[in-house]
């Protein structure tokens, strides 16, 4: 029955969604008290596997999705619509335990934003307003991630420059935007959203926002190396941080891949440069060094 909803979704037109996104959110704001609230986020990184990672613990007998959402983007774009439109988003307790009886554990529910972790006050958001949430993020070579990214958002048309001028334009097109945002916290950047290239892969720095936000047992990092790798192995680690009965997927599926392409020699040496300290600070969240440096 879930595969069954789940496919309808995906074959339903944007038009359609959209609109039920709209009739939707009011009547979820007027119900939020009966509904449920995230036990756990799904916070990025962007272009690391998120959707992958979603469809898998959606296929959990006990886990439901927000309504019309893959994430809700609360907690970067749209804090100013206040906590209840947020819990309005998710199951009502009533049908969630329908829904989820036969898994004979409590229904819980999630979010996920590739955003989340990199935007400058999500973190301190989420941990003020789900103080016992659990996050988990997953991050990756932030080389190919870096350049993964500039081809996704030269696609989508956020982006018009070559990746070498891109990487050149950065600090100059994110920096005073951050700054912006961090002093209006109801500013919003696309330049800091979509052409922050290098900063996204500088990881260390933002799960350490993470970290002082939830706590440091309420993280968990896993690699979309491994995850893509040895999928069993990494979901049942992920499911067992998360407190759910052990399960195992029908199939693991690679969502919004792009296939790959060649990074020129000069910006993969500047690239090495840039990460090569945030990329040690990563061993205090994985407990090793990095799949991409061993």
């Amino acid at each position: 029955m879930r595969s069954d909803v789940a496919s309808l979704k995906k074959r339903t037109p944007a038009a359609a969604k959209n609109l039920g996104r709209r009739a939707y959110t009011p009547i979820g704001q007027a119900t939020s008290s009966i509904r449920l609230m995230p036990s756990f986020i799904l916070a990025g990184a962007q272009r690391c596997g998120t959707t992958s990672l979603y469809r898998a613990l959606l296929s959990h007998p006990a886990v439901l999705s927000a309504a019309y959402h893959k994430g809700v983007n609360y907690f970067d774009v749209n804090y100013d619509r206040g906590l209840r439109w947020y819990q309005g988003h998710f199951p009502l307790r009533a049908t969630a335990s329908i829904r989820t009886r036969r898994s004979g554990e409590d229904p819980v529910t999630f979010d996920a934003s590739g955003y989340y972790m990199f935007h400058p006050l999500a973190a301190e958001r989420i941990g003020h307003d789900l103080p016992n949430v659990r996050v988990v993020v997953l991050v990756r070579d932030p080389i190919e991630r870096a350049y993964s990214a500039y081809r996704h958002e030269f696609a989508r048309g956020f982006e018009n420059e070559s990746f070498e001028r891109a990487l050149e334009l950065e600090d100059a097109r994110v920096q005073p935007e951050l700054e912006r945002m961090v002093a209006d916290p109801s500013y919003q950047s696309d330049s800091y959203r979509h052409h922050a290239y290098r900063r996204r892969g500088q990881y260390d720095e933002q799960l350490r926002r993470l970290a002082d936000a939830v706590g440091r047992e309420q993280l968990l990092v896993v690699e979309s190396e491994l995850f893509f790798t040895r999928p069993e192995v990494e979901y049942q680690r992920i499911i067992q941080f998360l407190g759910l009965r052990p399960h195992v997927p029908a199939r693991f599926d690679r969502w919004n891949a792009r296939p790959g392409a060649e990074i020129s020699a000069d910006a993969k040496r500047f690239l090495v440069d840039a990460f090569r300290d945030h990329d040690e600070g990563l061993t205090e969240y994985l407990g090793h060094a990095p799949t991409w440096q061993r």
